[in-house]
């Protein structure tokens, strides 16, 4: 590529960044603490790109000039030298293109515009561990009750705080519906550390008064309370807090489908 195209491609890339930063579309990928460093990055590119661009324009307008200010005596002199000079001058004046093929690096920047990709969902919960780590401390809890709580959280003091801190207070969960192959219905949350390529399953066991029929990658609200039953995830062995469930109704996906207070 040469450098106009080079300038095109960084603004574009530039552009699709400022796109996915001002949009919900980044949270399909990167964690919402990490959109200003996105918009940074494509307001970057898009100057680079217009930096490039201004200094090809005037380094070839600076050619031009000198070119045309010496041509006139170059081509008396290259004429005497050279009396078959239109062949020379054909063989030397021939361009030879970039390959097209390298306009294919644009195609990635459309699919990130025009196709989102969807959030991790039950597919890959069921067949990944449960990714529960303990929090090196819990925060202080408000006294609202009913109380909503993050699904890691209420996961996190469950487990390794005993439900504690939670008491037998009323709470309001929310998470996506992933069935194990037993058909044991579980809720389940994505969890981030960076990015959507690094998201593991949270998830927790229901019991209660559980909606007859669940369907997987339903988003539910259930609200309930904590109960000191636990289990096993089959493929790492480590544990899943259960939560009894007095209600449970099916919500929209939220905007930002992950969860990022695992490592917080």
């Amino acid at each position: 590529m040469n450098r106009q195209a080079q300038a095109a491609v960084l603004f574009l890339v530039g552009a699709a960044l400022l796109h996915a930063g001002f949009t919900n579309l980044y949270l399909r990928y990167v964690k919402a603490g990490l959109q200003p460093l996105l918009l940074l990055s494509g307001a970057v590119l898009i100057v680079t790109a217009l930096a490039t661009a201004w200094y090809e324009w005037r380094r070839t307008r600076m050619e031009k000039a000198q070119a045309e200010a010496h041509g006139e005596a170059h081509t008396e002199a290259h004429a005497e030298a050279h009396p078959e000079g239109d062949a020379h001058e054909a063989h030397e004046g021939h361009v030879h293109r970039e390959p097209r093929i390298s306009w294919l690096l644009i195609l990635p920047l459309f699919a990130l515009i025009l196709v989102a990709p969807p959030a991790l969902g039950s597919y890959s919960a069921v067949r990944t561990g449960t990714a529960l780590q303990q929090p090196y401390g819990l925060l202080k809890l408000p006294d609202s009750n009913p109380l909503t709580l993050g699904l890691v959280d209420y996961a996190s003091r469950a487990v390794y705080d005993h439900g504690r801190s939670l008491g037998t207070r009323q709470l309001k969960v929310t998470g996506f519906v992933a069935l194990d192959k037993s058909g044991a219905p579980f809720l389940v949350r994505m969890a981030l550390n960076c990015c959507a390529a690094d998201a593991q399953p949270v998830k927790i066991a229901l019991t209660g008064k559980i909606p007859p029929v669940l369907q997987p990658d339903t988003w539910l609200e259930i609200t309930g309370t904590y109960t000191p039953k636990q289990t096993k995830d089959p493929i790492n062995n480590r544990p899943i807090p259960y939560f009894q469930v007095t209600q449970a109704k099916p919500i929209p996906t939220p905007k930002d489908p992950y969860d990022e207070s695992w490592n917080q």
